[in-house]
């Protein structure tokens, strides 16, 4: 899946223009529950599951990154590509 299709998906399931602050929130929290994750290093390969994890949890931060890229109307795959050009220049790499 391309981050443009990831957009698109997302989008079609869960878009509320009216819920920017809502989407912040749950991206706020999401990260403070991927910080907990790596406090504990839990890992899908080690428990089996998905539930719990790092890997859960970098993808609830994914979905809300997301979210809020769409309400405010922003091509996340394009602007990517930009931000890589300033790193390019800054980093000189």
């Amino acid at each position: 899946m391309t981050i443009s299709g990831l957009q698109a998906y997302i989008r079609n399931k869960d878009h509320n223009p009216d819920n920017k602050i809502g989407y912040f929130y749950k991206l706020i929290e999401e990260v403070g529950e991927l910080s907990e994750m790596i406090r504990n290093n839990s890992r899908a390969e080690e428990t089996g599951t998905i539930k719990g994890t790092i890997e859960e949890e970098l993808c609830d931060v994914l979905y809300y990154t997301v979210a809020l890229a769409n309400v405010y109307q922003i091509d996340l795959e394009e602007r990517f590509r930009q931000k890589e050009e300033l790193n390019k220049i800054k980093w000189g790499k």
